[in-house]
């Protein structure tokens, strides 16, 4: 995983969490929802990386 990978996936990770908690602060359940669906998209795109990294790593040896 490159390091601009990692960068943009956690901002989009912390910008997720920071939805969800205004939206949580201000009973806004749309906000809510958008922000853990805003986290599980960034989570599951660090996994993939995470695989493409070990497949790299693998191969390498």
């Amino acid at each position: 995983m490159g390091l601009g990978d990692k960068i943009s996936n956690k901002a989009q990770e912390v910008a997720g969490k920071v939805k969800e908690s205004v939206g949580g602060a201000t009973d806004n359940e749309k906000l809510q929802a958008d922000g853990a669906a805003e986290q599980a998209a960034a989570k599951a795109k660090q996994a993939g990386e995470h695989v493409k990294d070990a497949a790299k790593d693998v191969f390498d040896k």
